[in-house]
């Protein structure tokens, strides 16, 4: 049962190793188990991990990916990444790649809000730039990309800092 369950989940979800452990211990908690034995949640997931069915590394990089498309900078990618349940080796690569794509993500994330170079009003000190400096902040990009894009004058794109 417990193992159809584990299939069941990665069949349908992508999902990481603490995923799918976490979904486990979940059914556990709600159905029981009737086995002598301790239930094998740990086995089920390192089994689903041998045959290629949740794979961490993967998982991650598409995860990283689509934050950073999406606009968030490499601490927020760091985040979803650690609540995700990946381990620091795991998450690396995609870590690496999150932080040469920070500039980039940081360009979509204010054009989305409409931030810095593509505000329809130049910046003035003021509740509103501390607003959209605390916005590219959240989203995990670091002070000086939020403050040299907050500081920008509309329809011009700053050089990316090096």
């Amino acid at each position: 049962m417990l193992r159809q369950l584990g299939l069941n989940h990665v069949a349908r979800y992508a999902t990481t190793r603490g995923k799918l452990r976490s979904y486990l211990t979940r059914k556990l908690r709600e159905r029981g188990w009737q086995g002598d034995d301790a239930p094998p949640v740990e086995a089920i997931v390192e089994r689903m991990a041998a045959l290629g069915y949740v794979d961490d590394r993967a998982f991650a990089e598409t995860r990283a990916a689509g934050l950073a498309r999406r606009g968030y900078g490499p601490r927020r990618i760091a985040d979803a990444l650690r609540m995700a349940g990946i381990d620091e080796a795991d998450g690396q690569a995609a870590g690496e790649a999150a932080g040469a794509a920070a500039w980039d993500a940081a360009l979509a994330f204010a054009r989305r809000r409409r931030i810095g170079p593509f505000a329809a009003d130049s910046p003035e000190p003021g509740p509103a730039r501390d607003k959209a400096l605390a916005a590219l902040m959240r989203a995990g990009h670091t002070f000086e990309i939020a403050r040299i894009l907050v500081d920008s004058e509309p329809g011009e794109v700053p050089e990316a800092p090096n």
